[in-house]
């Protein structure tokens, strides 16, 4: 029975880590082919952290001691609770800078129309008035 459980643990600690491998090499490449911000910062975001929980859970079933997954558990916390906020604070940043792509498809509904009242410049953001 022993040596069942260790043979099911190493494949499944494999599969784990080359699942996480991969989806951390999909988020390589999709940071560099992407060509705007947001899908870059969703290419760093997504997959990215999917793929590091899956790698600390295949080193999880590894390690023996319970030291060791404690840490592996903090990594994990950090890396779900950091990532998606530094994500949204770079498109907000980005936002307010008025560093967005236009795109025909795209309706900003906080900002009022072109050439309506109070309508925006042509960058599509309203003038600050200074």
């Amino acid at each position: 029975m022993n040596d069942n459980w260790l043979l099911i643990r190493d494949i499944l600690s494999a599969v784990l880590l080359l699942g996480g491998s991969a989806l951390a090499l999909i988020a390589a490449i999709g940071v560099v082919r992407f060509s705007n911000l947001f899908s870059r910062m969703h290419a760093a975001t997504k997959p990215q952290v999917l793929g590091l929980v899956m790698i600390l859970l295949g080193i999880g079933l590894r390690v023996e001691d319970w030291h060791d997954l404690g840490l592996l558990l903090l990594v994990a916390l950090f890396q779900l609770m950091t990532a998606p906020v530094a994500a949204q604070m770079l498109g907000r940043a980005a936002y307010r800078a008025d560093q967005t792509e236009g795109d025909a498809r795209l309706v900003d509904e906080r900002l009022p129309a072109p050439g309506g009242p109070g309508g925006s410049p042509p960058g599509g953001r309203p003038d600050s008035g200074d």
